[in-house]
C-alpha cells in the first residue's frame, strides 16, 4: 500500500463514487476500479459496498480512510516542511489570544514580525474563550495559560515568557485605607474581584524574587477577599482600580505603565499569583509551517525577558 493507494481511498470516501474519485485524481474510472480491487485483494478485505449509484465505506473501509487522512496530513507537512527550509515564509497564520494581552503587547509584535516577513498575512482574533485550534482552524493562541494534565495532550505548547499577576493599589485608596502588610490584612479592605473562574475571590500567592520566581521553600498562600464591586470585565476592574475603589490583582504587564507613572503603588511586593504563563499553544502536527515555526521564535524572543518590567525595578 502506498501514498496513491491512500488517496484512492480517501478520495472514493469523500466522493462516493468511482468516476468522480477518478475525476478528482486524474485517472479513469476503469483504473480506479482496478487499483481498488488489488487493495482489497491485498489486504484480504472488502473496503467499500458498491450499489448502482453510490459506493459506502465498510467498517474496515472507514478505518482504512481515517489513517489515510492522518497519514496523507503528515506527508502534506512533511512536503511543506521541506519546500519551506530554503524558502522565505508565506502563507497565512491566524491567531487568537486574549483581549488584553493581545492589544497591548501581541499586536504590535505582530506588526513588526509581518513587516520582517512581508509574504505572511496575520488574522488575529480576540477572544476570551480559548478556541478548539483544530477544528476551528486556527494555527496557534497567544495565551495566559498554565498547562493541566488533563488538557495538555490537546496541544503543541511552548512557553513564551513567565508571567505574574502583582496586586496594586491606587495612592488615593491607600492614603485613605492603608496600606496591607501582610496577605491576612487583605481581609480588611476592599478588594476588586475579576469573575473569570470559579475560584475568583480567593488569590493564592507566592513569596517571589525580583525576576518573579519563587523563592526556595516559598509555598504558596491562600487569601479569601471580598469587595463591593466585581466584574467580568478585567479593564473595568482596573479603571475601578485607578480611581481609588481597591485592591487589584492583575498581570504585571497590564499594569506596569501605571506603576511607572504612579497612577497605581504596588501593595505586598514580594508577594505574587504565578497561574498563568504566557504559551504558544498548536494543534498537534508532523511539522509546522515555517511562517508558524519563525513566529513562534520571535515572539519568544520578543517577551522572554519580560520587556514590560523595562524601568519598575521589579
Amino acid at each position: 500500500m502506498d501514498r496513491s493507494d491512500l488517496l484512492l481511498v480517501s478520495s472514493l470516501k469523500s466522493r462516493g463514487s468511482l468516476a468522480a474519485a477518478a475525476a478528482e485524481l486524474g485517472v479513469t474510472a476503469s483504473v480506479a476500479s482496478k487499483r481498488l480491487a488489488r487493495l482489497e485483494t491485498e489486504l484480504g478485505v472488502r473496503l467499500f459496498l458498491r450499489t448502482t449509484r453510490r459506493l459506502a465505506a465498510t467498517p474496515e473501509g472507514e478505518r482504512l480512510v481515517e489513517g489515510a487522512t492522518h497519514l496523507l496530513s503528515g506527508f502534506e507537512a512533511l512536503e511543506q516542511a521541506v519546500h519551506d527550509q530554503h524558502t522565505t515564509a508565506v502563507g497565512t497564520l491566524r491567531l487568537a489570544a486574549t483581549f488584553g494581552f493581545g492589544r497591548l503587547w501581541l499586536g504590535p509584535a505582530l506588526a513588526d514580525f509581518q513587516q520582517r516577513h512581508p509574504g505572511v498575512a496575520i488574522q488575529l482574533q480576540l477572544t476570551e474563550k480559548l478556541p478548539d485550534l483544530a477544528s476551528e482552524g486556527y494555527d496557534a493562541a497567544i495565551w495566559l495559560w498554565s498547562p493541566r494534565a488533563d488538557r495538555s495532550h490537546e496541544w503543541s505548547a511552548r512557553r513564551l515568557a513567565p508571567n505574574r499577576r502583582v496586586l496594586v493599589a491606587a495612592p488615593a485608596y491607600l492614603a485613605a485605607r492603608g496600606t496591607p502588610a501582610s496577605l491576612d490584612d487583605l481581609a480588611g479592605h476592599e478588594c476588586l474581584v475579576v469573575r473569570e473562574n470559579q475560584q475568583f475571590d480567593t488569590w493564592t500567592l507566592q513569596s517571589v524574587d525580583r525576576e518573579g520566581r519563587p523563592l526556595p521553600g516559598s509555598a504558596p498562600s491562600t487569601a479569601r477577599v471580598k469587595g463591593a464591586l466585581s466584574s467580568n470585565s478585567g479593564e473595568l476592574v482596573r479603571d475601578w482600580c485607578l480611581a481609588g475603589h481597591g485592591i487589584m490583582l492583575r498581570s504585571l504587564w497590564d499594569v506596569a505603565h501605571h506603576l511607572r507613572d504612579g497612577t497605581l503603588h504596588p501593595v505586598l511586593p514580594d508577594l505574587a499569583m504565578l497561574d498563568a504563563d504566557i504559551h504558544w499553544l498548536a494543534p498537534f502536527r508532523v511539522q509546522a509551517p515555517r511562517r508558524s515555526t519563525l513566529l513562534a521564535e520571535f515572539l519568544r524572543d520578543r517577551f522572554e525577558s519580560q520587556p514590560w518590567r523595562d524601568g519598575l525595578g521589579v
